[in-house]
Protein backbone atom coordinates (compact mmCIF):
# COMPACT_ATOMS: atom_id res chain seq x y z
CA UNK A 1 0.00 0.00 0.00
CA UNK A 2 1.64 3.02 -0.78
CA UNK A 3 1.16 6.52 0.80
CA UNK A 4 -2.31 7.76 -0.85
CA UNK A 5 -2.91 4.72 -0.20
CA UNK A 6 -2.82 5.09 2.84
CA UNK A 7 -3.77 8.83 3.46
CA UNK A 8 -7.18 7.63 1.16
CA UNK A 9 -7.83 4.93 3.87
CA UNK A 10 -7.33 7.26 6.82
CA UNK A 11 -9.91 9.25 5.23
CA UNK A 12 -12.46 6.70 4.61
CA UNK A 13 -12.16 5.63 8.03
CA UNK A 14 -12.90 8.73 9.27
CA UNK A 15 -16.08 9.18 7.80
CA UNK A 16 -16.94 5.58 7.87
CA UNK A 17 -16.90 6.20 11.90
CA UNK A 18 -19.34 8.52 11.21
CA UNK A 19 -22.91 6.69 12.63
CA UNK A 20 -25.16 9.17 10.29
CA UNK A 21 -23.18 11.07 7.56
CA UNK A 22 -25.37 13.83 7.43
CA UNK A 23 -23.86 17.21 8.51
CA UNK A 24 -20.73 16.06 8.37
CA UNK A 25 -19.24 17.98 5.24
CA UNK A 26 -17.00 20.05 7.43
CA UNK A 27 -15.50 17.79 9.72
CA UNK A 28 -14.79 15.53 7.02
CA UNK A 29 -12.77 18.21 5.29
CA UNK A 30 -10.87 19.41 8.46
CA UNK A 31 -9.86 15.90 8.61
CA UNK A 32 -9.36 15.34 4.39
CA UNK A 33 -6.80 18.68 4.44
CA UNK A 34 -5.10 17.80 8.35
CA UNK A 35 -4.25 13.94 6.28
CA UNK A 36 -3.19 15.53 2.80
CA UNK A 37 -2.36 19.61 3.51
CA UNK A 38 -5.10 20.88 1.11
CA UNK A 39 -8.24 19.90 -0.96
CA UNK A 40 -7.81 19.45 -3.99
CA UNK A 41 -10.78 19.00 -6.55
CA UNK A 42 -10.14 15.11 -6.65
CA UNK A 43 -10.35 14.89 -2.95
CA UNK A 44 -13.24 17.38 -2.46
CA UNK A 45 -15.38 14.78 -5.29
CA UNK A 46 -14.10 11.54 -3.21
CA UNK A 47 -15.88 13.49 -0.04
CA UNK A 48 -19.25 14.32 -1.65
CA UNK A 49 -19.15 10.52 -3.17
CA UNK A 50 -18.82 9.10 0.45
CA UNK A 51 -21.37 11.78 2.23
CA UNK A 52 -23.67 11.43 -0.92
CA UNK A 53 -23.74 14.80 -1.32
CA UNK A 54 -23.52 16.96 -4.71
CA UNK A 55 -19.45 17.11 -5.42
CA UNK A 56 -20.70 21.35 -5.90
CA UNK A 57 -22.49 21.50 -2.44
CA UNK A 58 -18.22 20.43 -1.24
CA UNK A 59 -16.16 22.82 -3.10
CA UNK A 60 -19.13 25.82 -2.57
CA UNK A 61 -17.95 24.74 1.17
CA UNK A 62 -14.53 24.51 0.67
CA UNK A 63 -14.62 27.82 -1.23
CA UNK A 64 -16.77 29.99 1.00
CA UNK A 65 -14.30 29.08 4.40
CA UNK A 66 -11.08 30.67 4.16
CA UNK A 67 -9.70 28.07 6.42
CA UNK A 68 -9.48 25.61 3.85
CA UNK A 69 -6.54 25.66 1.24
CA UNK A 70 -7.48 24.28 -2.16
CA UNK A 71 -3.63 24.31 -3.61
CA UNK A 72 -0.86 22.75 -1.79
CA UNK A 73 0.78 24.92 0.86
CA UNK A 74 4.54 25.17 1.55
CA UNK A 75 6.37 23.56 4.90
CA UNK A 76 6.35 26.97 6.08
CA UNK A 77 2.95 28.47 6.37
CA UNK A 78 3.69 32.27 6.87
CA UNK A 79 0.30 34.55 7.80
CA UNK A 80 0.62 38.28 7.69
CA UNK A 81 -2.11 40.02 9.92
CA UNK A 82 -4.07 42.50 8.21
CA UNK A 83 -6.61 43.59 11.19
CA UNK A 84 -6.52 46.78 12.35
CA UNK A 85 -4.35 46.78 14.69
CA UNK A 86 -1.53 45.40 12.69
CA UNK A 87 -2.82 46.96 9.40
CA UNK A 88 -2.30 50.73 11.01
CA UNK A 89 1.20 49.26 12.53
CA UNK A 90 2.33 48.64 8.78
CA UNK A 91 1.32 45.17 8.26
CA UNK A 92 0.63 45.90 4.51
CA UNK A 93 4.67 46.93 3.95
CA UNK A 94 5.13 43.69 6.04
CA UNK A 95 3.01 41.63 3.55
CA UNK A 96 4.75 43.45 0.56
CA UNK A 97 8.08 42.52 1.55
CA UNK A 98 7.49 39.10 2.30
CA UNK A 99 5.87 39.13 -1.30
CA UNK A 100 9.12 40.43 -2.60
CA UNK A 101 11.77 38.46 -1.22
CA UNK A 102 9.51 35.07 -2.01
CA UNK A 103 8.62 36.37 -5.46
CA UNK A 104 5.06 34.92 -4.83
CA UNK A 105 1.55 36.66 -4.01
CA UNK A 106 -0.55 36.13 -1.46
CA UNK A 107 -2.10 32.69 -1.64
CA UNK A 108 0.80 31.11 -3.34
CA UNK A 109 4.01 28.75 -2.27
CA UNK A 110 7.39 29.08 -3.65
CA UNK A 111 8.58 27.10 -6.29
CA UNK A 112 11.08 24.62 -3.78
CA UNK A 113 7.79 24.27 -1.57
CA UNK A 114 9.13 25.58 1.16
CA UNK A 115 6.81 28.97 1.99
CA UNK A 116 3.49 29.95 1.07
CA UNK A 117 2.36 33.17 2.26
CA UNK A 118 -1.27 34.44 2.93
CA UNK A 119 -2.97 37.04 5.25
CA UNK A 120 -5.43 36.95 7.69
CA UNK A 121 -7.69 38.92 9.39
CA UNK A 122 -6.60 38.55 12.80
CA UNK A 123 -4.18 36.80 14.95
CA UNK A 124 -5.52 37.43 18.53
CA UNK A 125 -2.13 39.22 19.35
CA UNK A 126 -2.44 42.92 18.97
CA UNK A 127 -0.33 44.11 21.53
CA UNK A 128 2.21 42.88 19.20
CA UNK A 129 1.28 44.18 16.63
CA UNK A 130 2.27 43.75 13.17
CA UNK A 131 2.13 40.07 13.56
CA UNK A 132 3.51 37.16 11.86
CA UNK A 133 2.45 33.76 12.05
CA UNK A 134 4.72 30.87 10.75
CA UNK A 135 3.06 27.21 11.40
CA UNK A 136 1.49 29.14 14.43
CA UNK A 137 4.31 30.61 15.73
CA UNK A 138 4.08 34.04 16.25
CA UNK A 139 5.92 36.41 14.93
CA UNK A 140 5.76 40.49 16.73
CA UNK A 141 6.02 43.58 16.16
CA UNK A 142 7.57 42.63 12.53
CA UNK A 143 9.15 45.38 10.28
CA UNK A 144 10.55 45.41 6.74
CA UNK A 145 13.86 44.75 8.10
CA UNK A 146 12.94 41.76 10.04
CA UNK A 147 11.36 39.61 7.34
CA UNK A 148 14.86 38.73 5.61
CA UNK A 149 15.89 37.36 9.35
CA UNK A 150 12.17 35.50 9.83
CA UNK A 151 12.98 34.12 6.24
CA UNK A 152 16.70 33.25 7.01
CA UNK A 153 15.59 31.47 10.34
CA UNK A 154 13.47 28.73 9.08
CA UNK A 155 15.72 28.47 5.71
CA UNK A 156 18.69 27.41 8.07
CA UNK A 157 16.22 25.13 9.86
CA UNK A 158 15.95 23.24 6.56
CA UNK A 159 20.03 23.50 5.94
CA UNK A 160 20.73 21.74 9.57
CA UNK A 161 18.08 18.76 8.60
Amino acid sequence: MNENDKQLAELDSYIDSFDTKKGKLIVSLHKAQDIYGYLSVDIQKHIAKRLGIPASKVYGVVTFYSFFNTTPKGKYSIDVCMGTACFVRGSADVLEEFKSQLKIDVGGTTEDGLFSLDSIRCVGACGLAPVVSVNGKVHGRVTRADVSKILDDYKSKEATA
